[in-house]
């Protein structure tokens, strides 16, 4: 590969990516019981989720900003919607509040998978990744985000159509967490 730019913190997004899957997964899970004391791991858990997400868009927008900035800044706010869309569910804890546990996760889904695109295009142009798994990203999140866009209008698609995207995010973490860029440091802007 011909980039010069570490990605930075890899080592950190590409865990929080995994750790973000296991959060939300069980955190999710122990929220719909109905025992109290699950709900309240599970909001923990979701809370914990909503935290590594937000990192995750503060830290790959530093290195995205190097290339181009609007898709930088995209990104931030894909992970910044996302991670309140997912958050909103917890508001169920208060007994006046009801918030439906599935409309937040199919927003947070439909934009997480319209705004990495343009970040998944950056990382094919500028070669920060290798091609294959920057064309395999576009790919999975169109079709992810597609998925999503069909379950907002009542079409049960999504549970089809998220697995290459799912399949992708868990290789790009493996990626970050042992390749994660070229020797060069990301300069601090």
């Amino acid at each position: 590969m011909d980039n010069s730019i570490k990605i930075y913190k890899a080592k950190w997004i590409g865990i929080f990516f995994l750790l973000a899957f296991i959060a939300y997964g069980f955190g999710r899970s122990l929220f719909e019981r109905e025992n109290t004391i699950d709900q309240y791991i599970g909001a923990t858990l979701i809370l914990l989720n909503t935290i590594m997400v937000l990192f995750i868009g503060v830290w790959f927008k530093k290195t995205l900003c190097q290339y181009n900035e609007m898709v930088g800044n995209i990104y931030f706010l894909t992970r910044v919607f996302e991670a309140i869309a997912l958050g909103s569910i917890i508001l169920n804890l208060i007994t006046t509040i009801n918030v439906s546990n599935d409309l937040g996760y199919f927003l947070a889904m439909v934009v997480l998978g319209i705004g990495s695109i343009p970040m998944c295009i950056l990382l094919y142009k500028h070669k920060i990744v290798p091609k294959w798994l920057a064309i395999w990203g576009v790919t999975g999140y169109v079709i992810f985000a597609f998925g999503f866009i069909m379950e907002l209008i009542g079409k049960n698609w999504s549970m089809y159509l998220l697995g290459l995207a799912a399949l992708w995010e868990i290789t790009f973490a493996i990626w970050l967490i042992f390749k994660g860029g070229n020797k060069k440091r990301l300069t601090t802007r």
